[in-house]
């Protein structure tokens, strides 16, 4: 990959995002590492980045307010074409549809779902222009198999896959690929307090976690030149869990 090509990394401050962002960059690309509410993680990960000889930026919006991010990514559509995109950031907040209040439902679906189409739909001209460009969506394997207190984490992941899947149909003759990576459990601040070992023996047919480094390998895959011919498509990369 030549160094010219941006990529843009949302929530780039957690584990998963700082894992993926670090791959990226060590690949070629110049990094914007975004967050929301931590801009100083985005900005420590950066400064990783460049320790190391390579380009990024620490950039801070809420993916969930549409004026916001488009003033962002205008400034940063400044600096030249986003070519990569992995659409990171996402929350949860669990409870049982029973006992869910509207704004658990609906504040989920704007960071994970509305949060995709925010960001990713104003770069996407810019990015047709140079008829090259790999869009990477996080999902959950949640997403794929739906999880008791999550319908609305695996409602919004699940939709997810089908706007990939038909973004993916748009994008195809330009020579830009969609598509969407589906961890399990993976270690990290996220699941440190969910998952006992005992448990994951039980769920998990490797009897471990993954790493957030094992996620990064998949998506910088998927963004490289070999991954060309790959659109469309949901990977699960959970230990056999499904």
């Amino acid at each position: 990959m030549s160094d010219s090509k941006y990529a843009l990394v949302t929530g780039g401050s957690g584990d998963i995002g700082a894992a993926i962002s670090m791959r990226l960059a060590a690949a070629g690309l110049h990094v914007y590492v975004h967050a929301n509410s931590r801009l100083e993680r985005a900005e420590s990960v950066v400064a990783d980045i460049l320790k190391l000889g390579h380009l990024a930026t620490a950039v801070s919006f809420d993916i969930s307010d549409t004026t916001a991010t488009q003033t962002a990514l205008g400034n940063i559509l400044e600096q030249g074409p986003i070519q990569v995109l992995v659409n990171n950031a996402g929350i949860h907040d669990d409870a049982i549809m029973a006992g869910m209040q509207v704004e658990q439902w609906q504040k989920i679906i704007d960071v994970n779902l509305n949060g995709f189409f925010n960001v990713t739909q104003p770069l996407l001209m810019p990015m047709m222009k140079t008829r090259w460009g790999r869009i990477v969506s996080m999902s959950s394997i949640a997403g794929v198999m739906g999880n008791r207190g999550q319908a609305n984490y695996a409602a919004a992941k699940s939709g997810l896959h089908g706007a990939s899947k038909s973004l993916a149909s748009e994008m195809a003759s330009r020579g830009i690929t969609v598509n969407v990576v589906a961890p399990g459990i993976v270690e990290g601040s996220m699941t440190e307090n969910v998952f006992d070992k005992d448990m994951i023996k039980q769920l998990v047919p490797m009897q471990r976690a993954g790493s957030s480094e094992e996620i990064a390998a998949l998506v910088n895959f998927l963004v490289s030149d070999d991954a060309g011919y790959i659109t469309g498509q949901v990977i699960n990369i959970n230990g056999g869990m499904a």
